[in-house]
C-alpha cells in the first residue's frame, strides 16, 4: 500500500508541516516492517525511490517507532540480495546514456548506521536475556510464580531473534498477594522501586494501580512487576492469577522460564498496544508476528474476547495490523473485523494518528474519549466512566498528603481535578 493511503486518512486541518514531509518515509518503514518479507513487500521495497527519501527523518521515525533494527536487518539484507543496491553500481550497467539507476542505492554511510544500530540493539537485547535470566533465577529459588512478558520473551517467541526487537526493561507479571516478597527478592539482587512511596500509598496502589518500576545498577527503570495488565479503571477484568495458571514454559538464551500461553499473548498485546492507541508501529509488529505463531487458537482468542468485552480491541488491532503494516491476517480473524462496524472507522482515525506522530496527553479528557469508544459493551462504558470518575491516580495521590484513614478523599481530589480539566 502506497504512501498516499496515509494522506487520505489526513484531513486538511489536520496535516502538519511534518506529517507531510514523513509521509515518504514512513510508508517505507511499514513496509519493511515484518521479520519475513513477502514477495508483495519485496516489489513494493523494490520499487521505491529512496533517493527522494530524507534519511534522516527515516532513521527518527524508525526510532520512535521502536522498528529500527528491525528494519535495519531487512533493509541491509534487501539491498544485499539486489544487485541495483551494489555499492559499486548494478551488476549490469544501465546504457551510457542514462547511468547507473541511483533511485535504488542505499547510500554506504546510511548502511552503516544502519549496521550500527542493529548490533546496538543486539548487544543490548542479549544483556537483557542475561539480566532477565539471573532474575528468574532468584525468583524460582524464593519459590515466587512469576511470568516474564514482553522483552525478550516477546523477541525470542514471536521473532525468533533477540536482535530484532527493541525495549528499554524487563516486565514481570506477579499476583498481588506476592508483590511485597517479590520487592524484597529484586532488592537481594540490586534492584529497588524508582519512586520512594509510603507503605500505605502502596497498599492502595496494589488494590487500584498495576504496575511498579525499580532501578538497578546498570540503570532507572530496568524492571516492571505488574499485578494488572491494565489499571483498575479501565475496567478489564483479566485476572493476572489466570495469566499465570495458564502460562507455558519458553527458554530465553539457555534459561526456561515460564511465558504466557500464546492465546493470552496475542490478548495482552492487543491490550497494550489500545491502552497506549496503537501510537507506534512496534506495537502493531508484536501483534501481527503474535498472530503467526503455529497452533494459535482463534477460537479461544475470540472467546476470552468476548467474555472480557474486548473483541473491539482486538478487531482495532487486527485491522491496522492489516492496513498499516501490510502484514496478512488469518481468515478467521479478517472474518472478525466485519462483524463490528465501529471498527473500521476507528481503525481509520488511529490508523491517520499513527502515520501524523500523534501524541497524547494520558490525563486529558480526550485520551479518556476515545478509550471509551474503544469499548462495545454498555456495562463496560458505564464500568469504565464509573471507575475513572471515582479512582484516584497518582497525580491525585500527589496533590495532598491524605493520612491512610482518610485515603477515601482522594476521590474528592480526583472530582476536582476533573473539573479543572473541563474547564
Amino acid at each position: 500500500m502506497p504512501a498516499d493511503f496515509y494522506c487520505e486518512l489526513l484531513s486538511p486541518y489536520s496535516k502538519s508541516s511534518l506529517a507531510q514531509k514523513s509521509e515518504n518515509e514512513f510508508g517505507l518503514l511499514c513496509a519493511l516492517a515484518a521479520t519475513e518479507l513477502t514477495p508483495a513487500r519485496i516489489e513494493r521495497i523494490a520499487n521505491w525511490n529512496l533517493s527522494a527519501l530524507d534519511w534522516s527523518e527515516f532513521i527518527r521515525l524508525a526510532e520512535h517507532h521502536g522498528v529500527l533494527s528491525l528494519v535495519a536487518r531487512n533493509l541491509i539484507e534487501h539491498c544485499r540480495a539486489d544487485p541495483d543496491f551494489r555499492e559499486n553500481g548494478p551488476a549490469n550497467p544501465a546504457p551510457a546514456d542514462h547511468g547507473p539507476d541511483r533511485t535504488r542505492r542505499l547510500p554506504p554511510e546510511i548502511e552503516r548506521s544502519l549496521r550500527s544500530a542493529y548490533k546496538a540493539n543486539l548487544k543490548r537485547g542479549l544483556w537483557f536475556a542475561a539480566e532477565l535470566g539471573r532474575i528468574m533465577r532468584h525468583f524460582e529459588d524464593a519459590k515466587l510464580r512469576v511470568v516474564p512478558y514482553k522483552g525478550p520473551v516477546l523477541s525470542q517467541s514471536a521473532y525468533h531473534d533477540l536482535a530484532l526487537r527493541t525495549f528499554s526493561d524487563l516486565d514481570f507479571l506477579i499476583a498481588p498477594g506476592d508483590f511485597v516478597r517479590a520487592k524484597e527478592a529484586l532488592a537481594e539482587i540490586g534492584y529497588r522501586p524508582s519512586g520512594d512511596i509510603s507503605p500505605a500509598v502502596e497498599r492502595f496502589w496494589l488494590r487500584k494501580g498495576n504496575e511498579c518500576a525499580f532501578d538497578g545498577a546498570a540503570g532507572n527503570y530496568l524492571v516492571e512487576l505488574q499485578w494488572a495488565l491494565l489499571p483498575y479503571y479501565y475496567g478489564v477484568e483479566l485476572g493476572v492469577e489466570d495469566l499465570i495458571a495458564r502460562a507455558g514454559r519458553t527458554v530465553v538464551g539457555e534459561c526456561e522460564m515460564p511465558s504466557l500461553s500464546p492465546e493470552d499473548s496475542v490478548l495482552a498485546l492487543c491490550l497494550h498496544a489500545a491502552k497506549h492507541l496503537w501510537m507506534r508501529l512496534i506495537w502493531l509488529v508484536d501483534i501481527a508476528e503474535s498472530l503467526r505463531a503455529p497452533f494459535l487458537d482463534y477460537s479461544l482468542i475470540f472467546s476470552r474476547a468476548r467474555d472480557l468485552g474486548i473483541t473491539r480491541i482486538l478487531g482495532i488491532s487486527s485491522w491496522l495490523v492489516k492496513n498499516v503494516i501490510h502484514a496478512e491476517l488469518p481468515r478467521q480473524t479478517e472474518e472478525m473485523i466485519d462483524l463490528d462496524p465501529q471498527v473500521r472507522a476507528l481503525g481509520e482515525e488511529f490508523a491517520g494518528r499513527v502515520a501524523r506522530g500523534a501524541t497524547y496527553n494520558f490525563d486529558s479528557t480526550e485520551y479518556f474519549r476515545l478509550i471509551l469508544k474503544l469499548r462495545e459493551r454498555r456495562v463496560d462504558r458505564w464500568r469504565y466512566l464509573w471507575r475513572l470518575v471515582w479512582t484516584p491516580g497518582v497525580g491525585d495521590l500527589a496533590t495532598v498528603e491524605l493520612p491512610e484513614a482518610l485515603f477515601p478523599l482522594y476521590r474528592m481530589v480526583r472530582i476536582g481535578r476533573l473539573i479543572g480539566k473541563l474547564y
